[in-house]
């Protein structure tokens, strides 16, 4: 488990804009913060990955959401607020504004209410919703575990947080409640 002093270099490192590494459901992810241009860019260049593909943020609750959704119904509200045997990440109306690097230019984001208890805890810490994308170059295996994810990008200015990921065996899985489809 990882020290007080670490989650507050985490904590740090993502209010100054780095790009962090950290344990989710079922891999490590990469994240930063939402509205920060340079970290954003940053992570997509770690990844080679494009903007248009849009990114997931994760949040310990929904008011850290609230910046980038539009108001939801009371049913939707209970439907994203309870917990699932599977991580799901929700794809929802964004609100106007939020930024195009977020939602790969469409009118909908994806959220995800956290429920590994590490990465939520940090998202408390932090009071803020985080990026949240595999630790992993586009096309290529995600990391599953701390040493592999320095490995890969401690020389790349990425601060990896201690930690083991869930029991998860899959990504989270997407849906589109408004639609109502399964899109992962």
């Amino acid at each position: 488990m990882p020290s007080a002093w670490q989650k507050k270099c985490f904590v740090n490192r993502l209010h100054a804009g780095g790009v962090v590494a950290y344990p989710t459901e079922a891999v490590f992810g990469l994240g930063c913060d939402p509205l920060n241009r340079e970290a954003v860019n940053h992570l997509f260049d770690l990844k080679g990955r494009s903007e248009d593909k849009g990114l997931i943020l994760i949040a310990s609750k929904l008011s850290q959401l609230s910046p980038y959704i539009q108001p939801l119904n009371e049913p939707l509200l209970s439907t994203i607020n309870e917990p699932g045997e599977q991580p799901t990440t929700w794809l929802l109306p964004a609100k106007q504004g939020v930024p195009d690097w977020l939602t790969g230019g469409r009118d909908k984001i994806a959220i995800r209410l956290i429920r590994h208890a590490l990465a939520k805890e940090l998202c408390e810490l932090a009071d803020m919703a985080i990026v949240s994308t595999s630790a992993n170059k586009s096309g290529c295996l995600p990391t599953k575990t701390a040493n592999q994810t320095r490995l890969k990008f401690s020389k790349k200015d990425v601060y990896t947080m201690n930690g083991q990921v869930g029991s998860s065996r899959s990504p989270s899985r997407i849906i589109d409640p408004v639609l109502n489809i399964q899109l992962r």
